[in-house]
């Protein structure tokens, strides 16, 4: 089997732990890294013993497939230059800022027969995979994902940087078209949405009700299931799911056994077995597209409410 040749594209936070896993891995060749900060770039290639460039467009030739962990308002634009290259790429969420964008991007993968690959990464978190094989219908659920202000994020508000999980994960579960959507949002420290809550009715009759805060002391990532024969609570940071069921005249619960292990290492391996395989990946372009898509539905309404709320209080 061949090495792969990768490349990282912003190494923040999330960009240097691709770097990290990419460089453990047998079956790839990390080629270098590139950052508009060249200090944490270079001492990133230092430690892994790969090189630095200080502009991604040298890194294009030498290249099989490219991890992209920038900002969100510039995943297009880096995007298209690796895709139009014949270049893989695995994207950080969410896949751009913009619908026309993240159309041109699967259109150009589509074209260039490249792998798109969205860094939906809960998907890959193992006791999401776990529930996925429970029976049973979900009817209603409930997702909470709060987390304290990280002067990090500035391009984007909470439905982009954190509800975006909740909306892919929830589109996996539910298998409907959707009849209904009401949301609303909250400006705190941003001039974007800090605190958002989304109600999404299903034509099965499923309902969701999402809430995303980056201003909170508490920091939770919670998923609630109910379904017709029980209810699934599962907490993505400690990778447990607890099920309760009714027998007879009272409620039995069961921590369901979860072998845990590394998400973003996980969604990365299966991103490199793919190119091996030639096989699509678990969250597709187009997935991801879709995930978009009702995201920004949801911001769609938080600004009619807005609107509302502004006329009636001009009155």
């Amino acid at each position: 089997m061949h090495k792969i040749k990768v490349a990282v594209i912003g190494v923040g936070k999330l960009g240097s732990i691709h770097a990290r896993v990419y460089s453990e891995m047998k079956n790839v060749e990390l080629v270098g890294v590139c950052d508009i900060n060249p200090e944490k770039a270079k001492k990133l290639a230092r430690l892994l013993k790969t090189n630095y460039y200080p502009q991604y467009h040298k890194i294009i030739p030498l290249v099989e497939a490219v991890s992209i962990a920038v900002p969100t308002t510039i995943h297009y634009a880096i995007g298209k230059d690796f895709l139009r290259n014949g270049v893989h790429c695995l994207i950080e969420k969410p896949l751009t800022a913009d619908i026309k964008e993240a159309e041109e991007l699967l259109k150009i993968a589509k074209e260039k027969k490249c792998i798109l690959q969205v860094g939906h990464i809960e998907r890959f978190n193992p006791a999401i995979q776990t529930i996925m094989k429970l029976p049973g219908k979900p009817r209603f659920i409930e997702c909470h994902r709060l987390g304290k202000f990280s002067p990090r994020i500035k391009d984007v508000g909470v439905v982009l940087d954190l509800m975006i999980h909740d909306i892919d994960i929830i589109l996996t579960l539910v298998k409907a078209s959707i009849e209904t959507i009401d949301a609303m949002g909250v400006k705190i420290l941003t001039k974007y949405e800090d605190i958002a809550n989304a109600r999404i009715k299903f034509t099965d009759g499923t309902i969701c009700n999402l809430t995303a805060s980056r201003v909170s002391d508490e920091i939770m990532r919670k998923i609630r299931i109910f379904k017709e024969s029980a209810y699934i609570s599962l907490d993505y940071f400690k990778q447990e799911v607890m099920v309760y069921r009714k027998e007879k005249k009272r409620i039995v619960s069961r921590l369901l056994s979860v072998k845990k292990e590394e998400p973003l290492k996980a969604e990365i391996t299966s991103f490199i077995n793919c190119l091996h395989k030639k096989s699509n990946p678990i969250v597709s372009g187009e997935e991801a597209y879709l995930a978009l898509k009702l995201a920004f539905q949801i911001l769609e309404k938080i600004k009619e409410n807005e609107r509302k709320n502004n006329f009636h209080r001009c009155r």
